[in-house]
């Protein structure tokens, strides 16, 4: 995946989150009409927004299928519809989420939230939201990444790779998700994650003991987790 693609993603959702902000205030300031705060700030539209940043995340299939639900809910608010029409509204949403599936299936042998692993990344810039990655690094200079988890989850397994002289620095951006690390025994790992409703684990202490921790050989992570959690662990 394109690092510049990705960093467009983490971009985009930036934008996504201060036009949702934005908007806000002015509903609460009553500079928006009443008919549109009930449309705009609603669960359907909440579907719609996720649905669109899981197709350009990449999972066109979660994302389709959040997007009609959401819209068929949404309908009905928007229009008048006729008793006779609603009452085969639910046959109606089961047969465009069929259609969806069917639209965007892809052939492949491998399950669809699974990536590729990479090989020799030094630095990594990844964008999961509803799915997940398991990604093997080996890199002999590693110096570190971004990873934005949204709804989804990504693995990195960091025992095979050597840091750079300097460390490496990784950050997490984790809302309603999570990233999870396997590191060797002997890294330093520093913990600069603010987190709200989420947690910061080393789970290395349940299954490494009398391990001398290298202060030459440190991990940094950092950065954010709201509604969900960064993980560190040796198995």
């Amino acid at each position: 995946m394109d690092d510049a693609n990705v960093s467009n993603r983490r971009v985009l959702f930036g934008l996504f989150l201060i036009a949702v902000g934005a908007f806000w205030i002015l509903v609460k300031l009553n500079l928006i009409p009443p008919v549109w705060d009930d449309i705009l700030i609603s669960w359907q539209m909440l579907l719609i927004g996720i649905g669109i940043f899981s197709i350009i995340g990449g999972n066109r299939t979660a994302g389709t299928v959040l997007i009609v639900i959401g819209s068929f809910f949404l309908i009905e608010r928007v229009v008048h519809i006729p008793y006779e029409l609603r009452q085969i509204g639910l046959p109606l949403l089961i047969i465009g989420i069929g259609l969806s599936l069917m639209l965007t299936h892809r052939r492949r042998t491998s399950p669809p939230k699974i990536e590729m692993e990479k090989m020799g990344t030094e630095y990594f810039d990844d964008f999961v939201i509803f799915g997940g990655r398991e990604i093997f690094i080996n890199s002999r200079n590693f110096l570190g990444g971004k990873i934005t988890s949204i709804f989804g989850g990504a693995e990195y397994d960091l025992r095979q790779a050597n840091l750079s002289e300097n460390g490496a620095v990784i950050d997490c951006v984790c809302i309603f998700g999570g990233s999870s690390f396997k590191v060797p025994p002997d890294w330093t790992i520093k913990n600069e994650i603010s987190t709200v409703f989420g947690a910061f684990t080393d789970k290395r202490g349940m299954s490494v003991h009398e391990v001398n921790y290298s202060p030459s050989k440190t991990l940094i992570l950092k950065g954010f987790s709201a509604f969900g959690g960064v993980e560190v662990k040796y198995i």
